[in-house]
Order: structure tokens, then sequence, then C-alpha cells
């Protein structure tokens, strides 16, 4: 397309902007998706702004648990909505072109979040193993200072480690192609656009996936491998399901999340005959997991529901019944 490529001085055509197609083998009738994925924004918005309006008023539940719960809403709600307002765009307004600039800025922010959200189930599974088993220390270890301590870090941690990223990519030399099969910048949908070699690329986003994303994958599961073990070592059986209680809700969103993260790394890998599974399951990877963590949370953890129903006057009603 004439519009997005521009004469350089040097070699022939520079890309000036890239053209996000959606999603590919459908884009006749890909706008019918933009309803089911504007409700689950909407509820991803809704139901996280609710569990951070609940933390902050209800000092029942100014604890460490709940203070990484509030932070992991905060990271949920800018994962979503990084990438939703420009896909319901592209559907509804035909808003395809992006600039470089703005593109580049959603690599980051989308590998940022990610990230932070992997650094966050982290922490929360420290959390929940001093609690479980070493309860006594617990409340003199895992403070406010700690949180705020462990927050910074993982801020500090995605936001330098991932800066290479859209670096790395606004150095290649976009001089042909710049319609992207998706609905997002994706580092490795942008870069194989590039006329020139993207090695650099390729091995900067693996080192990233197993630096950050695999360490914390695997201290996660080592947590909660000692959890267990250390559960299953209680001789009550009230005790034991009291414990296992306490952070199955953690481990049912954190075995989502990793679980998710390797299949659309497999079907990315495996998606060349069908490249609209492969972009759908990359959007709803990022999309899902916001809209459904608050609900996990809420259902099955009593203080929370608590929280909520005080909140709303729920309580009192129930009660007067």
């Amino acid at each position: 397309m004439d519009i997005g490529l521009s004469i350089t001085n040097s070699s022939g055509f520079q890309v000036s902007e890239f053209i996000l197609m959606g999603f590919p083998g459908i884009h006749e009738w890909q706008h019918w998706l933009s309803l089911p994925l504007a409700l689950l924004y909407l509820l991803a918005l809704g139901a996280n702004l609710f569990i951070i309006i609940t933390i902050q008023h209800k000092p029942m539940l100014h604890v460490p648990m709940y203070h990484l719960l509030g932070i992991l809403a905060v990271v949920d709600i800018g994962l979503a909505t990084t990438i939703m307002p420009k896909i319901l765009a592209i559907f509804w307004f035909d808003a395809k072109p992006i600039s470089l600039p703005e593109c580049f800025a959603q690599i980051y922010a989308i590998h940022c979040f990610m990230c932070m959200e992997s650094g966050i189930f982290l922490c929360m599974a420290v959390d929940r193993y001093m609690a479980i088993c070493y309860p006594l220390q617990y409340p003199s270890i895992v403070t406010e200072a700690f949180v705020i301590k462990a927050t910074l870090s993982m801020v500090l941690r995605n936001g330098l480690l991932t800066i290479p990223v859209p670096v790395l990519a606004a150095q290649r030399h976009y001089c042909s192609r710049n319609e992207i099969d998706h609905c997002l910048c994706s580092n490795l949908g942008v870069t194989s656009l590039a006329c020139d070699d993207i090695t650099i690329n390729r091995l900067y986003q693996l080192a990233l996936v197993w630096v950050v994303v695999g360490s914390d994958m695997g201290l996660v599961f080592a947590s909660y491998s000692l959890i267990i073990r250390s559960v299953l070592r209680l001789n009550s059986a009230k005790a034991t399901s009291k414990a296992l209680n306490t952070c199955s809700s953690h481990l049912i969103l954190i075995l989502f999340f990793y679980t998710a993260i390797v299949v659309v790394s497999v079907t990315h890998l495996a998606g060349r005959r069908a490249p609209f599974i492969p972009v759908l399951l990359n959007v709803l990877h990022i999309v899902i997991p916001p809209a459904i963590n608050p609900m996990v949370y809420a259902l099955r953890t009593q203080e929370l529901r608590v929280g909520f129903q005080k909140l709303f006057g729920l309580g009192e009603h129930v009660s007067r019944k």
C-alpha cells in the first residue's frame, strides 16, 4: 500500500506506518467477534475496578495477600487496555493503520504487562508459601514494606528487560510490506516484515521468555510443590482443607496463565495451516485472564466476598432478612 511507504535517500522505500489487518482468513466477518471481545473487555475493567475499590475501602483486606491482588488487578486493567481499544477500533471504524512509534509502544506495553503479571504471580506464590510453611514468621517477614519492595523490584525488572524488544524492532529496516496479519503489534509479527536480518530480535525474545517467564514459572511451581508437601504432612484433615483452600484460587489462575502461554507458543509455531487460530488465542490470552482473575478470587475467597457484600450493602440486607 502506497500510503504506508515513504521514499528514503538510501534504499528505495521505508515503511511509515503498519496496517493491522485483523484475524487472517476471516476479514469479511471478523467484525462479528467485536461483541464478545468488547464484553470481555468491559468485564475485565468492571470486575478489576470492583476488586481495587473493595480492597481500598475495607480495612480487613489491608493485608499483603490482598495488596498483591489489588496490584494484579491494576496490571490486568493495563494489559487489557493495551490492545482492546485498538482492536475494537479496527472492527468498528476500520482504523487499521498504526504508526511505527505507536506500534513499538504497544509491543513494549504488552511485554511489560505480561512479564509484570508473571512477576506478581511469583510474589503471590511466595506469600502463600510463607503463610503456610512458616506461619509464625509470616507476619514479621511479609509486611506492607515487603509488598512495596517486591512490587518495585518487579516493575524495575520488567520495565528494563523489555526495553530492548521495541528498540531492536525499531532498528530494523521495513522497506516493502507493511500489512500485519494480526489485531495487534506482536514483536515477531512486526519484525517478520523487516527487510534485514532479525536473528537478534528472535534471540532476545527467546531469552526474555526463558529468563523472566521461565524463571518465574519454575519458582512458582517450586513454591507450590513445597506448599503441597507441607500441607500433606498436617495431621488434621480440617487444617489440610483450609490450607489448600487458601491457595487454591492462586493455583487455578497460575496454572491457566502459564498453560495458556505454552499453548499460544505451540500454536504459533504450528499455525501456518490455520493462521487464524494462533492470532485468536494470542488475543484471548491477553484479554481472558484479566476477565476471569477477579471472578475466581471473588468466588473462592470468603474475605473478598464479605468485602463485596459490605461495600454494596448486601450484608446488611441479608442480615435483616
